[in-house]
């Protein structure tokens, strides 16, 4: 169905195994499935009164957990964006000429509805289809 998946994978939940497992489900023979996960940095305000040694060694672990959480999943390519994660999503899903984005959800609460949760920004900004996870 799709030849290039990017799976949006949060570190700190454990979708990822489901969110894969459906990336494959959708995939055609031979498809490239990359699962990302986005390091926002600390807003300028925290990020004042922190070293660029801790923000860089917070950045090297996200990296190592983000390859340890596809590590065994054959075929799957691990990379770490920086930025805003629903607008980091979809400008390297555009760059990279995905045609599916799979990303999770929670339940949605209040602030969503009034921000926009990361799944939402992502299905309505993706130039491609998007299969959302609750």
């Amino acid at each position: 169905m799709y030849s290039k998946i990017i799976v949006g994978l949060s570190l700190d939940h454990g979708i990822s195994e489901t969110a894969i497992g459906v990336a494959r489900k959708l995939a055609d023979d031979g498809a490239e499935i990359i699962a990302v996960h986005v390091y926002e940095q600390p807003n300028s305000s925290v990020r004042a009164y922190m070293d660029d040694d801790l923000l860089e060694g917070a950045q090297k672990n996200a990296k190592a957990r983000l390859e340890d959480r596809v590590k065994g999943e054959e075929g799957v390519k691990a990379v770490l964006l920086n930025g805003h994660s629903g607008r980091a999503i979809t400008d390297y899903a555009k760059k990279v000429g995905a045609d599916c984005i799979v990303v999770g959800s929670h339940k949605p609460e209040l602030s969503d509805f009034l921000l926009g949760s990361t799944a939402a920004r992502v299905v309505r900004h993706a130039s491609c289809a998007v299969h959302v996870l609750r």
